[in-house]
């Protein structure tokens, strides 16, 4: 990554993940930015919170064979909510699909170059960034296109790369990491404003973009350069500028994946079948949503305190021979062909059993929303505010490097078909009866 030694970002040479006279190979479908390496992994205390049980019996509450029980440590004070027997159903019914109806191109606005984030805005609106064409199209929830506005350019209202839109308070935000700005948009289109970003950085749309966590902020990705601290975080924005709240960007010391050496310089990396990571996600007022995947544990914490831990029971799925055979497959292909490689770890670790949580999102309306993952196909399961298990329903197919959309009633997805044309599914979210 390319660093302004003032921190303040003004570089232009694109960002790399290679090293001096080291070349990189990758055999990876997933990016691995080194910058994420820098941080210290989460304070013992955080993890602690994530791993442990709390005691104290207070208020259950039940929905069918749902319970859920929250208690209190009596000597922290830290809130655990643990909901326990089978989510309520809930159902997703599609609004509309926005996208290209054949591979001939007609010039509709429905034909996007390539669809790199989504905004539900004001008056049923959906507000949609063009990534190839450097513009926002806006559709009515009917599928009507109403407008579009943007264009490539580095001017008032123009992007180099439009990474990412969300709605703060009254105006829509965009986000252009190569120009180094956030814009400000009204709902009609109209550029009211714009603000610098500390570094020009990039990596995986699913980390570089906004963090949508109320209707009136939202935190994006920044590297900041201080007496104090040095590296990648997440900085706090809302309709009046930032807000001032920064969250480090962590990980875990788990490995996810083996890197070997070869060949002098030669560097190839392997991911490790259903190894543990660590989500994060930011949320309002400072505070982060963090969880290992292998254990179903969300830690709030505010800097090195928790403040609640929402924990949810399911059962275990064992890893098959089958399934790490041929997770392994290609790692083994390379020792067998390169056998003076050295790697780091030497092998990959097997875990106990398969991850449960894929990502966590939240919602601007304050709903925690997990995506586990489960043999039969990965579910959505959302919690309120306090930690209550709400509902579940099937994870929706969706580009794997494109967040989603989430609204009080609604879900947004971005979609790549066969022809790899994107298209933007509009889902109303059914609460079941409970």
């Amino acid at each position: 990554m390319s660093q302004d030694p003032n921190g303040l970002g003004d570089q232009r040479t694109p960002p790399t993940l290679s090293v001096q006279r080291r070349r990189l190979q990758r055999r990876s479908n997933h990016e691995r930015s080194p910058a994420t390496a820098a941080h210290p992994p989460p304070s013992p205390v955080i993890l602690a919170a994530i791993l442990t049980v709390a005691c104290g019996l207070d208020s259950p509450a039940n929905s069918g064979n749902l319970t859920t029980t929250t208690t209190t440590t009596t000597i922290d004070g830290v809130i655990h909510v643990t909901n326990t027997g089978d989510a309520p159903e809930w159902h997703l019914t599609e609004v509309v699909s926005i996208g290209p109806k054949s591979i001939t191109e007609t010039g509709s606005p429905d034909e996007f170059g390539g669809v790199r984030s989504v905004a539900l805005g004001p008056d049923d609106a959906l507000y949609i960034a063009d990534l190839v064409n450097h513009e926002v199209r806006v559709f009515g929830l009917d599928g009507a296109h109403r407008r579009t506005f943007g264009r490539e350019g580095e001017g008032p209202g123009e992007f180099a790369s439009l990474h990412s839109i969300t709605w703060a308070g009254d105006r829509l935000l965009a986000l252009d990491y190569v120009m180094g700005r956030i814009t400000e948009f009204s709902a009609e289109g109209n550029a009211l404003g714009q603000r610098r970003m500390r570094g020009r950085i990039g990596g995986s749309p699913l980390l570089f973009r906004f963090f949508p966590v109320g209707p009136d902020e939202a935190y994006a990705m920044t590297y900041i350069v201080a007496e104090t601290r040095r590296g990648l975080m997440f900085a706090g924005h809302d309709s009046r500028g930032e807000t001032g709240d920064t969250l480090p960007l962590l990980r875990s010391e788990q490995p996810s994946g083996v890197e070997c050496e070869y060949n002098e310089g030669w560097v190839s990396f392997f991911d490790i079948p259903f190894a543990p990571s660590l989500v994060q996600h930011p949320g309002p007022g400072g505070v982060m949503y963090m969880a290992m995947s292998n254990d179903y544990r969300v830690a709030v914490t505010r800097g090195s305190d928790t403040l609640r831990v929402i924990e949810r029971t399911l059962p275990a799925e064992p890893i098959s021979d089958d399934e790490w055979e041929t997770g392994n497959q290609e790692f083994r292909d390379f020792i067998a062909e390169t056998p003076g490689a050295e790697c780091d770890p030497r092998r990959p670790i097997r875990a106990d059993a398969k991850p449960f949580i894929a990502d966590i999102y939240l919602a601007p309306d304050g709903k925690l929303w997990v995506e586990v993952l489960r043999t039969a196909g990965n579910r959505w399961e959302l919690f309120d505010t306090e930690g209550r298990l709400l509902g579940t329903f099937p994870v929706r197919h969706r580009k794997e490097d494109a967040a989603p959309a989430f609204g009080p009633d609604h879900l947004v997805t971005i979609r790549r078909d066969s022809l790899d044309l994107d298209h933007v599914d509009v889902w109303r979210i059914d609460p079941g009866r409970q």
